[in-house]
């Protein structure tokens, strides 16, 4: 009886330590996850704040009194040391981008053939937009207004006045989301121009030029990044495939900036902002965004 008794004390004993290695070796996990997930969120934070930071870096530089060192928003990418977090600053001046409220039909027409749709369904979508965005009901050859919208089983008509927003296009007769999606970085409504900039126009804005091939938009891009590297010494000057001059210098007063951080440890964080230089009487501030992102990727 004795030796049966010791027999159960020892196998309750095993159970007892097995039971509390168990015990332990969950609460050491449990620890480490709340750990990593910490460190996690810590990095995360870290990442985003200093995204922000090259967002208002950007838009100091934008404001620079020499033209020499003023960033120019060509799309060029600016690295940035912030205290060991690596940046990468893009600025794109809107003026460089296709203003949906006020180009003509052969430029709308051009855009959505490059987004891959087929030229007689650029040309219908371009006339669509046009009757989006015009201020009466008359339509355009292929064109659409509220005839065509409750033919289509659309619960809305055109608005028959500017687009309010980019995304607003997405609701023109015949646009997709997945051409919106590839086609929204180039578009904008702070330009006000009828043509695009090309001192600051993205590589595929710059195609949509009459006589402009990939390789002259290789070596126009080239060439508008060139910086003076002798005291006096001048870019070679920009110029278009018909002769037209391009001047550099002087663009709108909307950038849109993007912001890329990446801390040691791998952690990242990504901040798009449309942004509009001018004081704001009311936030007391440089500037003020007019169109945010967080953390989006195309």
């Amino acid at each position: 009886m004795r030796s049966q008794q010791k027999g159960i004390a020892l196998v309750l004993v095993l159970w007892v330590s097995v039971l509390i290695a168990v015990l332990l070796a969950s609460f050491s996990l449990s620890a480490r996850v709340e750990a990593l997930q910490g460190r996690n969120l810590l990095d995360s934070t870290r990442a985003r704040y200093a995204a922000e930071a090259g967002m208002h870096r950007a838009a100091y530089e934008l404001r620079g009194n020499n033209p020499d060192t003023r960033w120019v928003a060509d799309g060029r990418v600016y690295p940035i040391d912030f205290e060991g977090t690596q940046l990468e600053v893009e600025i794109i001046d809107e003026t460089g981008k296709v203003d949906i409220n006020v180009a003509d039909l052969p430029l709308m027409t051009a855009l959505f053939e490059l987004g891959g749709v087929a030229k007689p369904d650029a040309e219908a979508l371009a006339a669509a937009v046009t009757d989006w965005r015009d201020p009466d009901d008359l339509i355009n050859v292929n064109g659409a207004e509220e005839r065509e919208y409750k033919a289509a089983d659309r619960n809305y008509k055109p608005r028959n006045a500017p687009f309010e927003t980019v995304s607003e296009i997405q609701q023109v007769l015949g646009m997709s989301f997945e051409l919106y999606r590839e086609l929204e970085p180039l578009m904008t409504i702070y330009s006000g121009r009828a043509q695009p900039n090309p001192a600051f126009a993205p590589p595929p804005i710059l195609q949509l030029i009459p006589g402009m091939t990939a390789d002259m938009v290789q070596l126009f891009v080239q060439q508008r990044q060139q910086v003076a590297t002798l005291p006096g010494q001048l870019p070679v000057p920009l110029v278009l495939p018909d002769g037209t001059p391009v001047v550099a210098q002087g663009g709108g007063l909307t950038y849109t900036i993007r912001s890329t951080a990446t801390l040691p440890s791998g952690a990242t964080a990504k901040l798009e902002a449309t942004i509009r230089l001018g004081a704001s009487m009311v936030a007391r501030r440089p500037f003020r965004i007019v169109r945010w992102r967080d953390g989006e990727s195309r």
